[in-house]
């Protein structure tokens, strides 16, 4: 077999590629995206600005085959603060004209589930979460402070979390009178169970680190001089695996979770037939064969 070229960026040499935002900040390393929520005046507060420059940048990041795993952090000494809460008060004055609702039961949700939201101008803040969800590539969020509200539900939609010495999360709607509307009630449960999630939105309590690693709600936790540079390891051997199958098995990941053993099996048997095709597998099974170790050098398609 004839020799294999690595991929742009992952022969040793760091390239570093930046973009100016007004609320985020990136840069491109050996083919990870670095993407910093950065709006210290706020901490990090996630508000429609902000909301539309990360819209904008996880398409391009998508979308670019060079860029091939995510690691989202905030500007220290926090994660993200939660929703921008400047609009709050403008937000009740509105509702206070309206006509008194009538108390929400569960059976009047029922009800307005089939109802059709008002239109709204801007990026919904609150879907933030779910478009780093449905992305067919790796993330890991890097959570180097607090993480509260919406910044937490930004934590839970990456794949991996990891935490430092300062890092915590907090359901904190409580708080504010509010239910976790970022989409936290369906994600929680599927990582640590009804009994904590519920602990946790009841309460809005700060969780740890250690903690968090404890309950599942984070994978790794390390001192705060290390942090980035553990998530970064992790970061770039994730960017320099089987680009194909790492999004295939995210897709079956989430996916085989509504599905039985069988429909789960039958849609990995399609997966697979899919990557067989792929040259990372072929460069695999010759660097096998060869009696290679380690990493074989895939290529990304």
């Amino acid at each position: 077999m004839g020799a294999i070229s690595r991929r742009p960026g992952m022969a040793g040499v760091n390239e570093v590629f930046a973009m100016a935002y007004e609320f985020i900040k990136t840069e491109v390393v050996d083919g990870v995206l670095v993407m910093t929520m950065h709006d210290p005046p706020t901490r990090n507060a996630l508000g429609p600005d902000m909301a539309a420059e990360m819209f904008e940048r996880l398409d391009e990041f998508e979308n670019n085959p060079e860029e091939r795993v995510l690691v989202l952090t905030g500007t220290a000494p926090s994660f993200c603060s939660g929703a921008n809460v400047r609009g709050f008060r403008r937000r009740i004055d509105e509702r206070e004209a309206e006509t008194e609702p009538e108390p929400l039961t569960w059976g009047k949700m029922e009800y307005m589930k089939g109802r059709q939201r008002p239109a709204e101008s801007g990026p919904r803040v609150n879907f933030v979460p779910l478009r780093i969800h449905d992305l067919q590539k790796p993330s890991i969020a890097v959570v180097n402070g607090p993480a509260a509200g919406v910044g937490c539900g930004l934590a839970l939609s990456c794949d991996i979390r990891v935490v430092g010495d300062s890092g915590r999360l907090s359901e904190r709607f409580v708080l504010n009178g509010l239910i976790p509307g970022d989409g936290s009630c369906w994600q929680l449960p599927k990582l640590i169970g009804t009994s904590n999630t519920l602990l946790l939105q009841y309460t809005g309590d700060w969780m740890g680190g250690e903690d968090a690693v404890h309950i599942g709600l984070a994978s790794k936790c390390f001192p705060d001089d290390q942090l980035m540079e553990g998530a970064m390891e992790l970061a770039k051997r994730i960017a320099s695996g089987p680009t194909v199958a790492h999004s295939l098995t995210k897709y079956l990941v989430h996916e085989s979770m509504d599905l039985t053993f069988r429909e789960a099996l039958e849609l990995a048997s399609a997966a697979q037939e899919h990557v067989r095709r792929t040259e990372d597998h072929k460069i695999a099974v010759q660097w096998f064969l060869d009696k290679n170790r380690g990493m074989p050098p895939f290529v990304g398609r």
